[in-house]
């Protein structure tokens, strides 16, 4: 009762954001607009700034107003997007994460077949034979660290690629903390309510789902569509879990949000982040110059080496929206040089393009990079879920586990348990 009652409360937090939202927007929708008005509704909130300039810039040079909607963090996107819904009031450009999310919204896209960005890219969203997901960005996550701690506390992190290798690594920082000025080992954020489970119930159980499996393997995840778990490998994932859990710094875990998280990590009081390249424009705007890089969530004792890299999200077009308008605002942020310095300088985006010749240069979409370009890469393979398996029904027992209610037989045994219901959803 405790966790739907946490859950209930975000639900009902998400609803009022939505409803402050449509306040603010009610008289912009594009179809009253003559046809020079679209609305973006942005669910990366650590873009908002350069989308934004973007949009400024594509006004500038087409007489098309965008206006730019941004939320995410703690907050339920899906939510809101519901409330748009309701009320009539839908923006012309939306995105959703994956087949359980186009479930939804499916009948509200309308397909983008033809468009001139979809032959440069092996990225987009096709549902049918029908392209309806515009790609902005390959995402990637491993676990996050401080170069220069580490090396300080003469820790390559080149070997970190099993259960027992962080094991002991994980030990010696924390007998260090002192001498190295931290406050944990581990940057990390469970707690259902300020909205952070998608770190781990998301992005975390992402790892179990695909990690350290031969390409091409999709026996994990196909068996947790069809309610079954692998037994052996869930019980060396949540001793992994666990040991994240007891190495970091507890008040974030339990009840801190995205930029607590964040700022830990930045202010190197703790040596590692457990949060993807989509963060390298918070700790740009931080003023953080430390070296950092990604090494594998290596949670078996046999070898992972390499992260979960992905196409995250996709853009679609609202089929009952400004669509040609909108269409032409994707193939510019896709094709034209001002999208691209948007994209990879500005949002410090990997790019799913392939005419794009340019790098990011900051520190984890570098670091995602390099993994790509090695093919040491596994797939989001929790996007397959049903929409709010992973957040709504994980996210919670990932939480019971961080406050120590249950052992990690429970979690299991929990886990286990949640994941025979997905037939049914």
């Amino acid at each position: 009762m405790k966790v739907a009652l946490k859950s209930a409360i975000g639900l009902a937090i998400a609803i009022v954001f939505a409803a402050s939202l449509l306040v603010g927007c009610s008289k912009t929708n594009a179809a009253s607009s003559g046809g020079k008005e679209i609305r973006v509704f942005n669910g990366k909130i650590e873009i908002d700034e350069p989308l934004k300039a973007f949009a400024a810039l594509y006004e500038a040079k087409t007489g098309v107003k965008v206006i730019i909607e941004s939320s995410g963090g703690g907050t339920d996107n899906q939510s809101v997007l519901k409330g748009y819904k309701a009320s009539g009031n839908m923006p012309d450009i939306f995105g959703f994460e994956g087949p359980g999310q186009f479930a939804i919204w499916k009948e509200d896209y309308v397909a983008l077949d033809g468009e001139d960005w979809i032959a440069d890219t092996t990225s987009s969203y096709v549902d049918n034979g029908h392209v309806y997901g515009f790609p902005f960005a390959v995402e990637g996550y491993g676990l996050g660290y401080n170069a220069e701690l580490l090396a300080k506390a003469e820790i390559d992190p080149a070997s970190l690629t099993t259960y027992g290798a962080y094991e002991a690594a994980f030990k010696k920082l924390d007998s260090m903390k002192g001498a190295l000025g931290i406050d944990a080992v581990v940057a990390m954020a469970a707690g259902v309510a300020p909205g952070m489970t998608w770190v781990t119930g998301t992005h975390n159980f992402g790892v179990y789902l695909s990690a350290g499996l031969a390409d091409g393997d999709k026996h994990v995840i196909n068996d947790a569509l069809q309610g079954k778990v692998d037994s052996a490998r869930l019980a060396q994932y949540a001793r992994y879990v666990k040991l994240l859990f007891d190495y970091s710094e507890q008040t974030v875990l339990l009840t801190g949000n995205y930029d607590q998280q964040v700022q830990l990590f930045t202010d190197q009081r703790a040596v590692f982040i457990h949060q993807g390249n989509w963060i390298d424009p918070t700790i740009e705007q931080s003023g953080a110059k430390f070296n950092m890089g990604y090494a594998p969530h290596a949670f078996l004792d046999t070898t992972i080496d390499g992260i979960q890299v992905d196409a995250p999200s996709y853009w679609g077009v609202y089929k009952d929206g400004n669509v040609e308008e909108a269409k032409k605002f994707l193939s510019a942020i896709a094709l034209s040089e001002e999208g691209r310095d948007a994209r990879i300088n500005k949002m410090h985006l990997i790019s799913p393009y392939k005419s794009d010749t340019m790098k990011p240069e900051t520190p984890f979409s570098a670091a995602v990079s390099d993994y790509v370009s090695r093919g040491k890469t596994y797939p989001w393979e929790q996007m397959r879920l049903p929409e709010g398996f992973c957040q709504d029904t994980l996210g919670p027992i990932y939480e019971l586990l961080a406050q120590k209610q249950i052992s990690t037989e429970q979690f299991a045994s929990m886990v286990s348990d949640a994941v025979a219901t997905i037939p049914s959803k």
